[in-house]
């Protein structure tokens, strides 16, 4: 990558994005109950908070179950398929952990964490994504539709700069199409 963290994020929310600050779970960035995430439907800022309070639960997962880059990749953010995956299990484990669920909750969390886990290592092998490269993950073309778009491998120089380049450029999209949708609602001015 060639763009730095500085170019994308101002320098006082450089630690939202520091790996570390991802390692401490005893509580998540908002105060809100869980809640499935339609990542379709985020505003900027909402979609802001989930990116990373999504990265910041991955990263305690796959240092906690060591787990390797088949099953969740350094860029996982950017495959919609590892994504909504991982959002659904990050929902299924605070709904298993919290404190007014039944006390077997957590198993039948790890049941499903098998199956998970399964689905990703799937998904990554499908996608070519890797450990040191990553590329888009390949799309079929169907009859009539125009040919695929070659897809290359770029190497992986530094994933938390990665993320935030990713999270800032989405920000900026979500917060462009929302200005957008308002402009269309404001009615036009009479005409004279």
């Amino acid at each position: 990558m060639s763009a730095s963290l500085d170019e994308w994020v101002p320098e006082d929310q450089h630690a939202a994005f520091a790996e570390d600050s991802f390692e401490d779970l005893d509580g998540p960035l908002t105060a809100e109950p869980p809640h499935p995430i339609n990542w379709n439907l985020l505003t900027a800022d909402e979609a802001e908070v989930e990116w990373i309070e999504l990265n910041r639960w991955v990263n305690w997962l796959r240092r906690t179950y060591g787990l390797p880059a088949s099953v969740v990749p350094p860029l996982w953010h950017r495959h919609p398929e590892l994504v909504w995956e991982l959002s659904a299990l990050h929902l299924h484990w605070l709904c298993a952990y919290d404190p007014d669920q039944h006390g077997s909750a957590p198993f039948g969390w790890h049941r499903d964490f098998a199956d998970a886990r399964q689905r990703l290592h799937d998904w990554v092998a499908t996608s070519g994504t890797r450990l040191d490269r990553d590329r888009p993950t390949r799309q079929t073309a169907w009859p009539g539709e125009p040919p695929a778009h070659q897809v290359d491998d770029i190497l992986i120089n530094d994933r938390d700069e990665d993320f935030a380049i990713f999270v800032s450029t989405d920000i900026v999209k979500r917060r462009s199409a929302e200005a957008e949708f308002i402009l269309r609602s404001e009615p036009s001015p009479p005409h004279n």
